[in-house]
């Protein structure tokens, strides 16, 4: 995983934009309803890592909160 996950931080975002032009130069508009899509699928994994840093956050802040045993 040390070499594979910066590789592959790296060419997503390159593959996309490629695939993008590609689109572009074969179906023209219909690319822009695909950078729509992909836009809409980032927005949810933002979320989905949000939500899960804010409730892993707030379980460590209730545990350093709780009593320890009697």
């Amino acid at each position: 995983m040390r070499i594979a996950k910066p590789f592959f931080i790296v060419t997503t975002p390159i593959g996309l934009a490629l695939g993008l032009y590609e689109g572009w130069r074969l179906a023209g508009g219909l690319v822009v309803i695909m950078a729509m899509m992909i836009a809409l699928v980032g927005a949810a994994m933002l979320s989905v890592v949000l939500t899960v840093r804010r409730e892993r956050r707030a379980a460590g802040q209730a545990d350093r909160e709780s009593p320890g045993p009697p």
